[in-house]
């Protein structure tokens, strides 16, 4: 089949409803389309957007199919990283060939079946779908090879992902994509995307040409819906979001979807990438049960699909190719990650369980790390922009799902709500995960961290920043507890020990001292729910040091005015953080620091004035930030210090006022 016959039976991107129903190609124009403005019918894009080619791209993408035809043995980028230009082109498929994946096979997989309806589901041997019997297929026994005939399989395999990544990122720079759902999604694969590695991007773009199986409109509306927080201040997307109610269209159209899909009873992938997403939009509005509830559907959903034991492996029954063990792997370690964020944000009891696989090994297709990170949607001054930067995205998540492995242990061996933690339980997991902890740092690569005592000139990307900050708040949450009276209800515990204390005041001026950074290279906002958790983190340690001292510490109150300040900004973005400024707000009333409250209300007032354009200019961007160094005089020292034993007895015999500060045993 040709590719003119492929593009023909293809959807128009982004049609509008009068261009679908006569069945003729539409431009995508705002406010109308131009076939419609001659007609003079009411133009209205009510469907979910689906992209097409149009046939000036069919050109160019012949062109480019060429090239890759001649170039295909010579590599897929140049040595810095950056995707060479192409110059007159041709050659890339509709769809590219993907092979077989051959992965090892062990008894806990023989439940994974194909259902009727072609998806992979599982199913234990009680269930009403699986005979326990000896005639149960036996698993397949090793390639004949050897270990380096594996190697040399892996290493054509990931070869083979990579050059399919690099050829849909080249189809991706010739679409032409109207706005505003361009910029939407370019904020999702910026922002979002290197953080929580929800979406495989070369699939999903790919798929949302031909409709293929890793591409759904419910999942497109979701990243359109999440994407539009980060442009509430960008007057031209706001002009152009108008004829979609503002956004909420998009909103209202991706959670009407998604029970649609999930009551066919035949998930797939992009179901599970759309709960997700939903769930961490819910979690920065501050809707807990929404959050809650579509976080453990996706939970669900791919134990369903057998993805919790399949991401380390598949059977040749399957049929599962590269690419789909490769998302499938990728999927499984979103969900896990996400499972401890929102755990943490609510104070729950995780659901996914580390099974033995390695984060480290999840990974086949690494093109991703080399690209090029540019914080989309910032305007700088003229002549300050912010230089082109390696994205190492990779990495950081790799790194990322190392770390929520520890904090797993953390959230179950002292903050589980159902349990009554012993002393020695509480002893081993400070020593194990403090011990964990330390050597996950040691280890980290230098180019994915960021030290406080040599801040760089230009902050890292924003997910670099975010596994810094998490980094430190995951120890601040295992040594906390350690610092009060609160939890002793339950019977002795150990005693705190001066280190504590440094660890979690030091991480507390670290989370504060890179939020800086942060905000004076891109705006706050931009901040992932993760940062503002990180800031009311570090708030609740300065807080309990103001409570702890014999007279106000005049560093901790300039630094707890900080985090208040950011927070009050941030909660215009996320909701949420105004029910934590709201216990704040009570605690700091109850030790008669009314006046805090009231100076940094005063300056954010006028601030929100100043700022009720920024980033549309230049110079709303340089009023935007020009605030943010003001305290850094005051957290930005090298941390250097010695606890005295009466400092350490003050916070022993503290109770907070607010029991969220020292949560621990409930």
């Amino acid at each position: 089949m040709s590719m003119s016959s492929i593009t023909a039976r293809r959807k128009s991107a982004f049609s509008c409803d009068q261009c679908r129903k006569r069945k003729v190609k539409c431009g995508g124009e705002q406010p109308g389309c131009i076939r419609c403005t001659r007609r003079n019918d009411t133009c209205e894009y009510k469907l979910n957007p689906t992209l097409s080619y149009t046939e000036r791209l069919e050109n160019r993408v012949k062109e480019l199919e060429e090239y890759v035809s001649l170039t295909q043995g010579n590599g897929y980028a140049a040595p810095n990283g950056r995707t060479e230009q192409p110059p007159t082109m041709t050659a890339l498929p509709a769809v590219l060939p993907r092979t077989l994946a051959k992965r090892t096979y062990s008894e806990a997989f023989k439940g994974l079946k194909v259902d009727p309806k072609g998806g992979v589901t599982y199913h234990g041997a009680t269930s009403f779908f699986q005979l326990p019997t000896s005639t149960m297929d036996e698993a397949p026994g090793v390639q004949d090879g050897g270990p380096s005939h594996m190697l040399d399989e892996g290493n054509q395999r990931k070869e083979k992902l990579v050059s399919n990544a690099w050829h849909q990122r080249a189809l991706e720079s010739f679409l032409e994509t109207p706005e505003p759902f361009q910029f939407l999604l370019n904020i999702h694969w910026c922002w979002i995307q290197p953080l929580f590695n929800f979406i495989y991007r070369p699939a999903f773009t790919r798929d949302m040409e031909v409709l293929g199986p890793y591409y759904s409109h419910t999942l497109l509306n979701a990243i359109l819906s999440h994407s539009i927080r980060w442009c509430k201040q960008n007057k031209e997307m706001q002009k152009l979001l108008e004829p979609y109610e503002n956004g909420a269209l998009f909103s209202r159209q991706a959670r009407s979807m998604i029970f649609s899909e999930v009551s066919s009873g035949h998930p797939k992938v992009p179901t599970v990438q759309t709960l997700l997403l939903l769930s961490a939009q819910e979690s920065s509005a501050g809707n807990r049960t929404q959050a809650w509830m579509y976080s453990g559907m996706a939970f669900r959903l791919i134990e369903d699909m057998g993805i919790t034991y399949t991401a380390d492996g598949s059977t040749t029954g399957l049929h599962l190719e590269d690419e789909d063990v490769e998302i499938r792997q990728r999927l499984f370690w979103s969900c896990y990650f996400w499972d401890k964020m929102i755990s943490l944000y609510l104070g729950r009891t995780p659901t996914l369980q580390h099974c033995g696989m390695d984060p480290d090994q999840m990974i086949m297709d690494d093109y991703a790390e080399h690209e090029l990170w540019t914080p989309h949607g910032v305007v700088y001054p003229e002549g300050s922009e912010y230089p082109p930067t390696t994205a190492h995205s990779i990495s950081c998540f790799r790194w990322t799902c190392r770390l929520a492995i520890i904090f797993n242990q953390i959230l179950l061996h002292i903050y589980d709500p159902s349990k009554t933690h012993t002393e020695s339980e509480l002893r081993a997991c400070l020593q194990s995960e403090g011990q964990s902890l330390k050597q996950w740092w040691d280890d980290l690569p230098d180019f994915l961290k960021i030290d406080t005592a040599n801040l760089p000139e230009h902050c890292p990307p924003s997910h670099i920043v975010t596994l810094n900050c998490l980094y430190h708040v995951f120890k601040i949450l295992l040594y906390r507890p350690m610092l009060t009276q609160r939890n002793s209800m339950h019977g002795n515990r150990p005693r705190a020990e001066p280190h504590h204390l440094v660890e979690c005041i030091s991480s507390a001026i670290s989370i504060i001292t890179i939020y800086d950074l942060f905000c004076s290279s891109f705006g706050y906002q931009y901040t992932v729910l993760s940062l503002s958790y990180s800031l009311y983190t570090a708030l609740s340690i300065f807080l309990l040091q103001i409570q702890a001292a014999a007279r106000p510490n005049a560093q901790a109150l300039s630094r707890l005015r900080f985090c208040i300040n950011a927070l009050q900004r941030l909660s215009v973005l996320n909701p949420v953080v105004s029910s934590a400024l709201t216990l704040v707000t009570d605690t700091l009333s109850k030790l008669g620091l009314e006046a805090l409250i009231n100076t940094v209300g005063e300056e954010n007032a006028t601030q929100q004035e100043v700022n009720a354009n920024s980033f549309s200019t230049q110079d709303d961007y340089t009023a935007e930030n020009q605030g943010h160094s003001d305290y850094c005089n005051l957290y930005t020292e090298e941390f250097e210090f010695t606890i005295s034993d009466e400092t350490l007895e003050a916070f022993q015999l503290l109770t907070p006022m607010e029991a969220t500060f020292g949560i621990g045993y409930d």
